[in-house]
């Protein structure tokens, strides 16, 4: 848990804001993406890549750390499953913030908090696959460009 900032909290006191992390870190990894302030979402960042890192490791010991701060079990075994092996070879910026301006009723800058898709190793093949059939086109159009001159 990161260590409460000086002066105001996100909402009342540091046991309100440590639970108002731990919800949008299970909202966020159950739908992927959450829309809440900049204030949250920047908030928010550390507490959620810290858990990642600590899924990416997959030992027991790492999932009761994990356990400790969500208390969702499918949330925790979707992040252990799904999540954590998706950023084996990433070091870190496992999530993104987009501003998307401010909120209607009290304009409120706000901002959408989503875990990346890149890196994944599926991409990673389609990525492969496609820059492997750029390849073999490329000799084609050469040859195709050469006759047409």
């Amino acid at each position: 848990m990161p260590r409460p900032t000086k002066g105001p909290r996100l909402g009342s006191g540091p046991a309100h804001e440590k639970a108002l992390l731990r919800t949008l870190a299970e909202q966020l990894f159950e739908n992927g993406k959450v829309r809440t302030t900049e204030a949250k979402a920047r908030r928010l960042r550390p507490f959620a890549e810290k858990l990642i890192t600590q899924a990416k490791k997959g030992n027991l010991a790492a999932r009761r750390q994990v356990m400790a701060e969500i208390s969702n079990k499918s949330v925790v075994h979707t992040l252990f499953t799904e999540i954590g092996p998706r950023f084996e070879s990433r070091n870190g910026g496992y999530t993104r913030i987009t501003k998307i301006g401010p909120r209607k009723g009290d304009s409120a800058p706000m901002a959408v908090i989503e875990v990346i898709s890149e890196g994944t190793p599926a991409k990673k093949e389609v990525v492969a696959e496609a820059e492997k059939t750029a390849k073999k086109a490329a000799p084609k159009k050469k040859a195709a460009a050469k006759k047409a001159e």
